[in-house]
């Protein structure tokens, strides 16, 4: 996984199609980034157009996302203990020396993470090698070629220690609320069932 050392954008668009990112520099930051096909274009825009017209909260706005892809929508290739395990060691990778992961769960169709990026590495840079990364490698184990990931990613810095507490406690617990499994330490593919 190559990568540069880049200095902080602040926020940025990647285009009116994508939302918003801020790479804010060496604090906290909440990403989820999901498979090829989990969320239909359409639903995703109407959702959106909710959202700028006041009709949608932010809050609920991600809430809808995160129920819908907890449904387990698309292909679920992270089903796959092989593929599970690659996109977890592909994370893990670069963990003390561009990045420090706080937590992170593979779900069947999305992953989430809460990390601080090191001094000197973007956002947009470590979660592009990721991605990038362990497509290359799942799309061998799969035996399949073309998009693994969805193009863009969701991102949202951490405000506070509360915030901080919270998405943590919400990644671990992330499989049990989609009721994949009874507790957050059984899960094989999270910070909370590594161990």
């Amino acid at each position: 996984m190559s990568h540069e050392k880049a200095s902080p954008k602040g926020w940025y668009r990647r285009g009116v199609q994508h939302p918003p990112h801020f790479d804010g520099g060496a604090f906290p930051q909440f990403v989820t980034f999901r498979l090829q096909g989990t969320l239909p274009q359409e639903k995703l825009i109407a959702w959106r157009e909710r959202l700028y017209n006041g009709l949608l909260s932010a809050e609920e706005f991600h809430s809808r996302i995160e129920s819908y892809l907890d449904a387990g929508a698309g292909e679920c290739w992270l089903r796959d203990e092989r593929v599970a395990s690659v996109v977890q060691e592909s994370l893990q990778f670069f963990d003390n020396v561009r990045y420090i992961i706080h937590g992170w769960v593979v779900m069947p169709n999305h992953v989430h993470l809460l990390f601080t990026p090191m001094s000197g590495h973007s956002l947009a840079k470590i979660v592009g090698a990721w991605k990038s990364y362990s497509a290359k490698q799942a799309n061998a184990v799969l035996g399949r070629s073309g998009a693994f990931w969805q193009d863009d990613y969701f991102d949202r810095y951490i405000r506070d220690l509360d915030h901080f507490e919270a998405t943590l406690w919400y990644i671990a617990h992330n499989p049990v609320a989609a009721g994949l499994c009874g507790s957050s330490e059984c899960w094989q593919f999270s910070h909370a069932g590594a161990h």
